[in-house]
């Protein structure tokens, strides 16, 4: 017997007829004057992860739904699309892009927005809608958990720039917050594993990434200028935003409206200068601590002075593999809800 087929993952904007993930539906053929008034609405796609935070996620959506349909209900089709695994709202993403969506909402943290914003693009270009006119595009809006959502409701939106990250292998990857490099990578790596604990994660992440930890000699290259040799680094930080690690603001002067990444080199850093200058690596006070360094870059390379291959790298909390890596900034790449 031949095995039943899976629906397309498209077509994920609610339209005139019926579709399991709209909204609003149709008993029966809808009229021209039914399709033309659809037509005109905006479609907006929520993407939902509802094991993030520990299962609190779906919980708080569920409540949040009902008021987005109150505040939304007159000015758009809201479309709830539910993850089931990793890598799931990046496809659920590019496929409502591809259907004319007018906004892709991230509900959730970090780790969903990342995947969202990796929709927006498909070997290394933007994904783009089938069937609008050029001058469309597709909003990027994040809803995070416990905040309101007048940001969506109001519809304002800037130009945000996107931080792009290439691996030996050149397929581009890309994050939004921070990437990071060595000691704090490896400590996301780990912590990952013990997400069950909430914020406690990072506590234990970075116990576990300290143990066996050397700093290490890396090379630079700025803006495609000449490598540079950066001695005995703990760890290296290419801030889009401000914030990683459950709230640290490691790249304080960070701005996602400048078209410049700032990158923050920590050297010769030991485990108890850690625990004396947590509260600085949180208040974002710690560009003036010894060892601390910043730069404002469009494009950072960065690799080992003898490459062994065991350098972590993550973007936005998420593993994304080890030395070299390029970094660079696409400026106003997506429109955002702000």
């Amino acid at each position: 017997m031949a095995a039943p087929t899976t629906p397309r993952p498209s077509l994920i904007i609610p339209r005139a007829s019926s579709h399991a993930r709209s909204q609003s539906s149709a008993a029966g053929p809808a009229s021209d004057r039914a399709a033309a008034s659809h037509l005109r609405r905006r479609d907006f796609v929520f993407v939902v992860n509802p094991s993030g935070a520990n299962g609190r996620t779906g919980k708080q959506w569920k409540q949040l739904l009902p008021h987005l349909r109150t505040r939304l209900a007159d000015q758009c089709n809201i479309c709830e699309c539910i993850t089931t695994g990793p890598s799931h709202a990046i496809d659920v993403t590019r496929e409502a892009i591809k259907d004319g969506a007018d906004a892709v909402i991230a509900v959730g943290g970090d780790g969903t927005l990342h995947e969202v914003v990796n929709g927006f693009f498909w070997k290394g270009n933007p994904v783009r809608a089938l069937d609008r006119g050029p001058d469309h595009s597709t909003a990027l809006g994040l809803i995070p958990l416990g905040t309101a959502i007048d940001r969506i409701v109001r519809g304002v939106k800037s130009k945000l720039d996107i931080g792009m990250m290439e691996g030996p292998n050149r397929d581009p990857h890309f994050f939004v917050n921070v990437a990071d490099i060595h000691l704090s990578a490896k400590a996301g790596y780990f912590a990952a594993m013990y997400k069950r604990f909430g914020n406690l994660c990072y506590v234990f992440g970075a116990l576990r990434a300290f143990w066996g930890h050397n700093n290490r000699d890396l090379r630079i290259k700025v803006n495609g200028g000449e490598w540079k040799a950066i001695h005995k680094v703990t760890a290296l930080c290419i801030g889009n935003a401000k914030y990683f690690g459950g709230g640290m603001k490691i790249t304080p002067t960070a701005d996602p409206f400048s078209g410049n990444l700032e990158v923050v080199i920590l050297q010769d850093f030991k485990w108890y200068d850690f625990l004396l200058k947590l509260h600085r690596l949180y208040g974002g006070t710690h560009l003036s601590v010894n060892g601390v360094s910043s730069i404002r870059v469009q494009s950072i390379e960065v690799a080992e002075v003898t490459a062994n291959g065991d350098i972590f790298v993550q973007s936005d909390g998420e593993h994304f593999g080890f030395l070299p890596t390029k970094f660079s900034v696409l400026p106003g790449a997506v429109h955002f809800f702000c």
